[in-house]
């Protein structure tokens, strides 16, 4: 993979730590978008006796997990030891009033592209907005099949290729740097989850546009949680003013009704880790093996 899709892990990290006092009142559409996860789990007739939040930030979609399952063991991982400060019941108002929930909780902090979970003992993987930072996706998907347990489900959100797509847009009126991270297509996702042996994964998307009164507005937000661009072969140091100035009015250039749109492509996906690996193959497959249907 070239230095310039890899993410430097460090570097977002560090970034994720500082934005740990601030996510919670610049996530909106993180909230947004875990609702509508959390919708869809009213269609899955499930009770998971351990509950992964990978990814899990601040809490917002620990929170709602244990509101929906209240006996679940419920274990919050995320990259930045700040942000699971930030969840633990004394910081977060959520967890005390939830008291209960407390003894059934852990904080891990560690990177979900390799869990320092042991094999099979996860009932459902939750993960809103985290895999957009792995550097890679096929591994990733390889340890939450590894910790899931047989007949467990994985649920997750991201983003695609056309996520902030204005601001990049913008940016390559300027130079040719690259100043917004890369994401992956949604075909390409559910195709690595057939590769790790998922079953019946359920792959869709939908367009979120956020409206701004100027270009500082966009880029304060994406600061306040943590999303700076990490990839390894970005530019360094600041911009030229004469080159910011070109890419702010190349982004005037979109501006609609008064308001500059920020569009944000949201993947969603679910998949189970089936009991039986003959599950996952298609009948053709299982006739050329000899399998019986």
């Amino acid at each position: 993979m070239s230095s310039e899709q890899v993410l430097d892990k460090k570097q977002l990290r560090a970034a994720f730590e500082r934005a740990a006092s601030s996510y919670d009142q610049a996530a909106v559409l993180q909230r947004e978008i875990s609702n509508r996860m959390l919708s869809r789990l009213e269609y899955i007739k499930y009770r998971p006796e351990v509950i992964l939040d990978a990814g899990s930030g601040t809490g917002y979609g620990s929170q709602q997990l244990a509101r929906r399952y209240p006996s679940s063991q419920l274990i919050a991982v995320d990259i930045a030891c700040a942000m699971l400060q930030q969840a633990r019941p004394n910081t977060a108002w959520w967890q005390r009033i939830l008291s209960l929930q407390q003894q059934h909780s852990h904080y891990v902090c560690a990177d979900i592209e390799q869990f320092p979970i042991k094999n099979d003992s996860v009932g459902l993987i939750w993960s809103n907005l985290a895999l957009q930072w792995c550097n890679d996706l096929n591994r990733t998907f390889a340890e939450m099949h590894r910790i899931l347990r047989a007949d467990g489900l994985l649920m997750f959100s991201t983003f695609g290729p056309d996520t902030l797509k204005e601001l990049r847009q913008s940016f390559a009126k300027s130079d040719s740097h690259q100043h917004v991270n890369r994401f992956a297509d949604m075909h390409d996702i559910g195709d690595l989850l057939v590769n790790n042996r998922f079953s019946t994964p359920v792959m869709d998307m939908e367009y979120i546009t956020l409206t701004y009164d100027d270009v500082i507005g966009v880029m304060r937000d994406l600061k306040a949680i943590g999303a700076h661009n990490v990839i390894q072969g970005r530019q360094e140091g600041l911009m030229g003013k004469k080159r910011w100035q070109q890419a702010i009015d190349a982004y005037e250039t979109l501006r609609h009704d008064g308001k500059l749109p920020a569009t944000f492509e949201v993947v969603y996906g679910h998949a189970w880790k089936p009991h039986d690996p003959r599950s996952i193959l298609t009948p053709e497959t299982r006739r050329q093996l000899g399998l019986p249907p």
